[in-house]
């Protein structure tokens, strides 16, 4: 994933208020182009990490959150057919999709922090983040899909590549 200078351009005063921005109730602000920058800064910033982390360790060992198995039996209880190597954006966004999934998502709020923030998730899980990859989600349904992608094998290949150029590159 293709580093920029993201928060760490804001200094440590800006990415301060930045971070005290972000925490206030979003009825606190209206249509505010800044906080828009600064939210999608914060989701970069996570889809980074994510994607440095799966690159790293073997993701069949990772664990996101402390609710992994529920979220995982009630993701394919409820989306067991849904194709999470290569996620078709109208199962995500459509009218009908929304209607699917709000009931998903809320059951889980008060019991994943914020469940319903705004995440970038990949659709085809063996490419990196790029714009035509990506696609923004609540963080619930980014823990769902990439939970069930790590357990079900389908982030190897990106664990897999990154370990086979780093044996290339030792060579």
């Amino acid at each position: 994933m293709a580093t920029g200078n993201g928060l760490a351009s804001l200094g440590v005063e800006g990415a301060s208020a930045a971070a005290h921005a972000l925490s206030l109730p979003a009825e606190e602000y209206g249509n505010n182009p800044q906080l828009e920058v600064m939210w999608a800064m914060k989701a970069y910033q996570h889809a980074e990490i994510y994607f440095n982390l799966i690159s790293s360790v073997d993701p069949k060992f990772l664990k996101l959150t402390k609710l992994d198995d529920k979220i995982y039996s009630v993701f394919r209880k409820d989306f067991e057919d849904l194709n999470i190597q290569i996620l078709d954006p109208e199962l995500l966004k459509s009218a009908e999709a929304k209607e699917k999934w709000r009931p998903f998502c809320n059951q889980f709020e008060g019991l994943v922090e914020d469940f319903n923030y705004g995440t970038l998730l990949r659709l085809d899980c063996q490419k990196d983040y790029t714009e035509e990859n990506t696609i923004f989600a609540t963080r619930i349904q980014f823990f769902a899909v990439e939970i069930a992608r790590n357990r079900e094998g389908y982030n190897n290949a990106v664990y897999n590549a990154k370990k086979q150029s780093s044996k290339e590159g030792q060579s």
